[in-house]
């Protein structure tokens, strides 16, 4: 077999972003694209002070997350270990974006170059590629140099003409590209050698990117090398490009799926009991379908080519985007046959399908690895204790303001505080395990910021107006609807702010900086998070 790997000798790079330009000059990519990058991470203080370079992009990993959410197969795995993107039918959605843990996935919706369409410079007329608009693209390993390399009896990582362009740039030779299950190629030889490790490899992605940052066996401890000596002030570390930063392509759109397609299935579940139980609620179900089918609109209004949308159902077998669409596809039908006829056996069909449309939600979620506070398994319980408790506060108002449900009235009351309390049981265990994993420190501070607005009022406010509404016969009708707005309003301001506020990605970390001279290597690199 075949595993292509690249090595960065973190000693020897220098920071002159050779391999960024002549990445950029091989495939055209817009000016604010780099698949390959170099980071330049400044540490410690005066005297001790170190500065290190990072190449990255593009981690071709064991087990691509970005391949597992991708609901049109547009990204696949080859059998030597490259990670590709058919650009022909991406549907330009980003869920890739953020499950990628690397940052690696770019997004452009317009053509742009360098100085302007009317003064393309050479390489980017003619290699410019309009296919790439408006879908997800990353760097390749340069596959093309390596197939055509192959078909022509060349070595890749050996022979120039089947190396990608950014090892062959590198005026330091600190990038290195070949086989990895050829124990004689020049990577095996160097990662046998030297120090090494692989970036966020706690995620269990299995990255084909490996850096080495000691060459232990190279450089024999002979006691002449010296500690550096001791920071005279306290430490600091000044980076660029490195700390988490806010996903740029999930926005209100994306976060309107999960408000609305988030309180619609828990309206239908308990429509669904009013039906069982006094009779069928058209409207309800109707208000409830309406609610699921536009956070489905709203992310058609997202994703870079709406044309190819019908491709969301190519993939059920790992993409959690490919079943909600699934579920959804059943739901409406279901739903639509249960409001028609009225058939308690429909309705609770129906209603069943609906959560199962709410798990999804919660799993999508579960599976960006990118956003550390969106991966946390917590995160599923959550979402659906939101949903169900939104729908249930909805649901409580409807009552107060229809006769035909005032018999359940109390009930509905009841179960809105529950699930309340449910919820807030699930944001109390989800936090306590970001605190225990470490999370964007960004990210917790949003978090931390609304969590009086969820608890207090999502679930004391509910409560107490519930109390008043069973104590004061009086004030029932409008503390029970107050109860139930509160309810709902702390859930649709949680997810929406978790979408659009919290959604840090995981930035860039080093498990050791490379040794320097004399020095020796250095600790561990983790800015802009908050760890346990």
């Amino acid at each position: 077999m075949t595993r292509w790997a690249m090595i960065a000798d973190l000693e020897r790079c220098v920071g002159c972003q050779t391999c960024t330009a002549a990445c950029k000059h091989t495939n055209a990519t817009s000016p604010a694209v780099q698949w390959r990058k170099v980071l330049d991470i400044e540490a410690g203080s005066y005297p001790a002070v170190s500065r290190t370079y990072v190449p990255v992009g593009c981690q071709h990993c064991e087990d691509p997350p970005c391949m597992r959410v991708c609901p049109s197969t547009a990204t696949r795995k080859r059998a030597d270990g490259i990670v590709t993107i058919d650009y022909d039918i991406c549907i330009g959605c980003a869920y890739c974006d953020v499950a990628c843990p690397y940052q690696a996935r770019f997004k452009v919706s317009e053509a742009d170059f360098a100085y302007g369409a009317d003064r393309k410079m050479k390489h980017e007329a003619v290699r410019e590629d309009p296919a790439r608009l408006g879908v997800a693209q990353k760097c390749t390993f340069c596959s093309d140099r390596i197939d055509f390399g192959l078909e022509h009896g060349l070595t890749p990582g050996v022979d120039p003409r089947a190396t990608p362009a950014c090892a062959n740039a590198c005026i330091a030779t600190a990038l290195h590209f070949g086989d990895l299950d050829d124990p004689s190629s020049n990577v095996s030889k160097l990662l046998e050698r030297h120090k090494h490790f692989r970036m966020h490899e706690e995620i269990g992605t299995g990255p084909g990117f490996y850096y080495l940052y000691e060459h232990g066996s190279a450089l024999p401890d002979d006691g002449l090398r010296e500690a550096p000596p001791a920071p005279t002030t306290p430490s600091r570390l000044r980076t660029r490009g490195v700390e988490p930063w806010h996903q740029k392509h999930w926005d209100w759109k994306a976060a309107g799926n999960f408000l609305t397609g988030g309180v619609g299935p828990g309206l239908f579940a308990a429509a669904a009991v009013a039906a069982v139980t006094v009779g069928p609620q058209v409207l309800l179900g109707l208000l409830a379908m309406a609610l699921v089918g536009l956070g489905l609109l709203l992310v058609m209004m997202k994703i870079g080519r709406p044309l190819r949308a019908i491709s969301v159902l190519r993939q059920p077998r790992w993409s959690w985007m490919s079943r909600e669409a699934w579920v959804a596809l059943v739901f409406f039908p279901v739903a639509l046959a249960a409001v028609w006829t009225g058939m308690p056996a429909l309705w609770l069909a129906a209603a069943a399908l609906a959560l199962v449309f709410l798990l999804c939600q919660g799993m999508i979620l579960r599976e960006a690895k990118g956003i550390p506070v969106w991966r946390e398994p917590g995160i599923v319980p959550l979402i659906v204790a939101t949903g169900l408790t939104e729908g249930a506060g909805v649901f409580l108002v409807a009552c107060v303001l229809s006769s035909a449900l005032a018999p359940l009235m109390v009930g509905a009351a009841v179960a809105a505080v529950l699930l309340a309390a449910a919820r807030a049981l699930a944001w109390v265990a989800y936090r306590r395990a970001l605190a225990r994993s470490g999370a964007p420190t960004k990210a917790l501070i949003v978090l931390d910021e609304y969590r009086p607005w969820l608890l207090i009022g999502g679930s004391i406010v509910p409560a107490a107006g519930v109390v008043v509404g069973l104590l004061i016969r009086s004030m029932t009708a409008p503390a029970f609807a107050v109860a139930g707005i509160a309810a709902a309003a702390a859930g649709l301001g949680f997810k929406f702010l978790l979408i659009t506020r919290a959604g840090y990605n995981q930035g860039f970390a080093l498990p050791n900086t490379p040794m320097r001279g004399a020095g020796q290597a250095g600790p561990a690199v983790k800015p802009g998070w908050t760890l346990p």
